[in-house]
């Protein structure tokens, strides 16, 4: 009498291979689950068997034996979208690692000094180098952007504009390139802008801070949350938001800290000295 065969796979776990003879009582190697009692149980999502052998090949996995690990042709929203946010190449290239491990020392002894020199109140944003870099942006925000969209977004434009640099740059990094770490860097760089934007806001109800016309908004009308406040009715609010934002935009910035500093980690258990690492972030 032949075998009774009743699957190629195992309908629980996706375990091959499975015995000839599926009768009573044969189970599934893998999972033990009774073959002929399984009837119309759904399966799992695809999975493999990883051996010692295809073990050394992948550089995340370190325990000895055979391992299960599912192979998700159509995994749900929520994974998709943290593969996206914290992908790792399956090598990663150690001197590239290194570089990013002694620039991400820099990162932390600057924003150090920044939230040291950081004072909303007095006009400080702790960092005028990074207040220059943007300034380019904010105006390029004004007249080469916004200017169609009407005054009042044209006005609101020279912030929407310095913050569009981060923003972009970092989508970029995270789309074309597939590199969370870089575009960590950028979402630290939007939270500088943030408080930086918290400093204007909050000169707007007594304006002391010098426009690039060489005047205050107390001795002339270019101040953007200057007349951003007047119109919505928040001028007396001024400070407070000002406050308000200058404390978010750190907390943006520790977030960009925080999630280069997970990359560095992540990426660690798959450093290589291959030509070829990283290849997809090229």
């Amino acid at each position: 009498m032949p075998p009774v065969r009743l699957y190629s796979a195992c309908p629980k776990c996706r375990h091959t291979p499975l015995p000839d003879e599926q009768a009573f009582p044969a189970v599934c190697p893998g999972c033990g689950v009774i073959l002929a009692k399984i009837g119309s149980l759904p399966p799992r999502p695809v999975a493999q068997t990883v051996t010692e052998a295809t073990l050394a090949t992948r550089p995340e996995s370190s325990a000895a034996g055979a391992v299960l690990y599912d192979v998700d042709d159509d995994p749900p929203v929520l994974v998709r979208v943290l593969r996206f946010f914290f992908h790792v190449p399956e090598e990663v290239d150690r001197s590239y690692w290194l570089g990013r491990i002694a620039g991400f020392v820099l990162l932390l002894v600057w924003t150090y000094l920044i939230w040291r020199d950081m004072y909303i109140p007095g006009g400080d944003s702790g960092s005028r180098f990074l207040h220059l870099v943007l300034t380019p942006f904010h105006e390029a925000g004004h007249y080469l952007i916004f200017r169609w969209f009407g005054s009042f977004i044209m006005i609101l434009g020279g912030t929407l504009g310095q913050h569009l640099l981060p923003v972009v740059l970092g989508a970029a990094l995270l789309w074309k390139r597939k590199d969370p770490y870089g575009a960590a860097l950028f979402l630290w760089l939007l939270g500088y802008s943030i408080s930086d934007m918290g400093v204007y806001m909050y000169d707007a109800l007594d304006p002391q801070l010098m426009l690039l016309d060489g005047r205050t908004g107390a001795d002339s009308d270019g101040h953007d949350w200057q007349n951003i406040f007047g119109d919505l009715g928040l001028l007396k609010q001024a400070e407070r938001i000002g406050l308000f934002f200058g404390g978010f935009g750190k907390v943006v910035m520790a977030a960009g800290i925080a999630w280069a500093a997970l990359m560095l980690w992540l990426q660690k258990s798959r450093l290589s000295d291959s030509p070829f690492a990283e290849t997809d972030m090229k």
